[in-house]
């Protein structure tokens, strides 16, 4: 049995002949290892948790692709869970994934990271936060500069001439929506504006039915009120805008440029090609992979918090000609 094992697990020390001979007799036998003992032996599985906050997003479907491409060049597969930007939904998955004895998690938390944090270093298992900076230096982390990012998207829409701007957010990822409002209203600062005229339209979700809903409240304000942009939080809001809109005979661009957030497949294929804030998906699942994988081989390991930029992506629907 120990010369099976060897060749099962470490090939390289069994002499070729007799590797083959052991491989012929599992095929012969049709033999498959047993992933669960080998977990029970070693501790681990060979496995990582990804959890994220709403897999019918394509931003965490883009993400979720990636860091199973990176973990499968390690050997590695990926158990793929959704909290649905629910606190009690997460910490059941937390449990589960810890019952599934993952090397590690690499997690996109709802609300505040303090808790997810606690909850898996309590359980001995490295964490990696995605798209949320950690609250210190004792774990990693890689975010995307959400403050910059808003500031970029409302410069452009202020070069387009849009003076009256509308920032659209929701529930669900406060500290992103907050800090791309946040830059929204640093643009509007730097062009001579008044931040507090940004017009600020709140929706029960970032998904496509929010951005019809917000479309609908700024229908409702008198025309010398109404913006003639919108800033939105994500590319689902602005493509439920935009339909929205379209639907009620308002001309995009012409009436009300669109900007979004993440570029989503989706973005460049809408029946006016959609301006959007590209977040740098791959560079994301890759630097977060990397570092959890890094971290989970024992080797010495250096806490690091990485922050990417995104990239603005401009369409028709600011304006691009």
């Amino acid at each position: 049995m120990g010369t099976v094992s060897n060749v099962l697990n470490r090939a390289e020390l069994v002499k070729p002949e007799t590797r083959q001979r052991v491989e012929q007799a599992i095929r012969e036998l049709r033999f498959v290892r047993s992933e669960v003992a080998r977990q029970l032996r070693a501790g681990r599985s060979r496995s990582v948790g990804l959890l994220v906050l709403d897999v019918t997003n394509p931003f965490f479907t883009d993400l979720a692709r990636g860091v199973e491409e990176f973990l499968a060049e390690a050997g590695l597969s990926m158990i793929l869970a959704d909290s649905n930007d629910d606190v009690a939904r997460e910490d059941r998955y937390i449990n589960l994934l810890a019952e599934q004895r993952v090397q590690g998690v690499l997690v996109v938390p709802v609300g505040r990271p303090a808790g997810v944090l606690s909850s898996l270093r309590e359980r001995d298992i490295p964490v990696v936060l995605i798209d949320t900076k950690a609250p210190d230096r004792t774990a990693c982390s890689v975010s995307i500069d959400d403050v910059g990012g808003g500031r970029t998207a409302v410069a452009h829409l202020i070069d387009q001439g849009h003076r009256r701007i509308a920032f659209v957010g929701g529930k669900g990822r406060e500290r992103q929506v907050a800090d791309r409002a946040k830059g929204a209203r640093i643009a509007m600062r730097d062009a001579g504006l008044d931040p507090t005229d940004l017009i600020t339209v709140r929706v029960e979700a970032l998904r496509f039915a929010g951005g019809r809903d917000a479309a609908k409240q700024l229908l409702t304000l008198p025309a010398g009120r109404r913006p003639t942009a919108a800033f939105c939080a994500n590319d689902l809001i602005a493509l439920g805008m935009l339909q929205e809109l379209s639907q009620s005979g308002v001309a995009i661009p012409d009436d009300m440029a669109l900007i979004g957030y993440d570029d989503i497949i989706f973005a460049a294929a809408a029946a006016v090609p959609l301006s959007s804030m590209r977040q740098p998906c791959q560079d994301l699942a890759r630097t977060a992979t990397d570092l959890l994988l890094e971290e989970t081989s024992g080797a010495n390991h250096d806490h690091q918090q990485v922050v990417l930029a995104s990239e603005l992506i401009v369409r028709r629907s600011s304006g691009a000609d």
